[in-house]
């Protein structure tokens, strides 16, 4: 039997304040454990909690950014649950009055367009951190964390590949990094990402029973364990087994999912209205404010790239993929408007770079006026496009302009035609039976004399120049 994949994910953002959604402690990374905490983080009998009005800023502009309408009226409830690093006991999120719904996300993938539906986003606070000692049987409790201001972005059960799956989260990080609301790092922990997932035979209606999928933090990951949920799932079936609903986490290093525990249902955390907290009333004005502060967002960029500079659909998707690089080649254009070249030259020899280093654009030490610089030096015949890749790794190692480098490294083109003509006699009188073939018809030997002049020139003549000169003198 022929099965069709049912995806569901469930994204978890976490926010950029600098303090916490309900107290004034610190979000910062990287402190020693339990600095950043109060009694109201930690849940200290008598506290009450206060909302952190940029939280609720954050999260309308990704509810807007993301097609939702934003909820006039919504509330806060305790979600119960047991775990060591919650210390309350309980978890403040939303649950039947989120801040926002019914919002939607358009990906294409192998060129075709799906909208994917996205059922609400709500504010909730983070859980604290478990250490686990590596020689004894014990575990630490960092409540650092605790407290830490989240958006969840649940989804629609639209999606219907690993593929698919995955290019909606890239969407989703591309339009948080450029809201500036979040860091987008799947490694650190700061967007996370739920998955569930069923089968159910082609052309049924009802959904079949769906796995949840945990510990997925990069988006290969993610198409990996839906890979092998796929497998795992289509193979019970046919077998006529039972898929039973069940939290599974996923084994990087075995490449296969894991159970965890049977899947929790929303009446298991026995929601309740959080009594510390008022109803959150959002009118209308705020939301106008907040749509005015939204920038623009990937896919319009995108578009137009496309339609302003005349670049492929490929080059728009990688240069708009984050703000800072998209910046950095309008930057470029500006000064060079040669479009497509920068798209080139940013594409392939900038980003291969920073690959190796492991950095990001906004880490990168060479400038948009150098780049734009030396593409100048390439239109004038100053250096050749092999001289200038070679240029180009100098400046992006050592941040100098290219000029400097090119007149340190006595690579600036022979373009003066007289001195070139001078070069070309010398190098036609040494070779006449050479000639004679060339204007007895052998064409090819046109680059036999190209590369002599290449050779006493060090590799410095002008080869558009040359190419002229050459044929005029041959031709006589």
């Amino acid at each position: 039997m022929e099965y069709e994949v049912i995806i569901g994910l469930e994204v978890h953002a976490q926010l950029l304040t600098k303090s916490k959604i309900f107290c004034g402690c610190s979000t910062k990374f990287g402190a020693e454990p339990n600095r950043h905490t109060c009694p109201v983080c930690l849940g200290m009998p008598g506290v009450l909690p206060v909302l952190n009005k940029k939280v609720v800023e954050y999260a309308m502009k990704m509810a807007l950014a993301t097609n939702c309408k934003i909820t006039p009226f919504s509330r806060f409830a305790r979600k119960n649950y047991f775990y060591p690093d919650l210390p309350k006991g309980y978890q403040i999120s939303q649950y039947e009055l989120p801040i926002a719904q019914n919002g939607y996300l358009e990906v294409i993938v192998d060129g075709k367009k799906n909208r994917i539906g996205i059922t609400r986003i709500h504010m909730e606070e983070d859980a604290g951190k478990l250490i686990h000692d590596e020689h004894d049987s014990i575990s630490y409790v960092d409540f650092n964390r605790t407290g830490v201001p989240l958006i969840e972005i649940v989804s629609e059960p639209d999606l219907r590949s690993p593929e698919e799956a995955a290019e909606y989260l890239r969407r989703l990080r591309d339009i948080l990094r450029y809201l500036e609301i979040c860091d987008g790092n799947m490694e650190e922990g700061s967007f996370r990402c739920d998955a569930n997932i069923s089968l159910r035979p082609n052309g049924a209606k009802k959904l079949g029973v769906k796995a949840e999928l945990k510990n997925m933090n990069s988006f290969r990951n993610v198409s990996r364990a839906l890979e092998f949920e796929i497998e795992r799932q289509n193979e019970i079936l046919e077998d006529g087994g039972e898929v039973f609903q069940e939290t599974r986490l996923w084994d990087a290093d075995q490449g296969m999912t894991l159970p965890m525990r049977s899947k929790e249902e929303a009446h298991d955390y026995r929601y309740f209205p959080d009594p510390d907290l008022l109803p959150l009333v959002v009118e209308k004005e705020w939301v106008e404010n907040i749509r005015k502060e939204l920038p623009e967002l990937p896919s319009q960029k995108r578009e137009r790239f496309i339609k302003e500079y005349e670049i492929p659909d490929y080059d728009a998707d990688i240069l708009t993929s984050s703000k800072a690089l998209a910046d950095y080649y309008e930057s470029c254009v500006s000064l060079h408007p040669a479009a497509k070249i920068v798209s080139n030259w940013i594409m392939s020899e900038l980003i291969r770079e920073l690959k190796r280093d492991n950095k990001e654009i906004d880490e990168c030490p060479l400038t948009p006026k150098h780049l734009a610089e030396m593409l100048k030096m390439i239109d004038e015949g100053t250096i050749s496009g092999k001289i200038a890749k070679t240029v180009f790794v100098e400046m992006y190692q050592t941040g100098k302009e290219p000029m400097e480098i090119v007149e340190s490294r006595g690579w600036v083109q022979i373009s003066d035609q007289g001195e070139l003509a001078k070069i070309i006699d010398e190098v036609v009188s040494l070779h006449p039976g050479e000639v004679k073939s060339f204007q007895g018809g052998k064409g090819k030997l046109l680059g036999f004399f190209v590369g002599e002049v290449m050779k006493m020139t060090r590799g410095k003549a002008n080869p558009k120049l040359l190419n002229t000169l050459l044929k005029e003198k041959l031709q006589k």
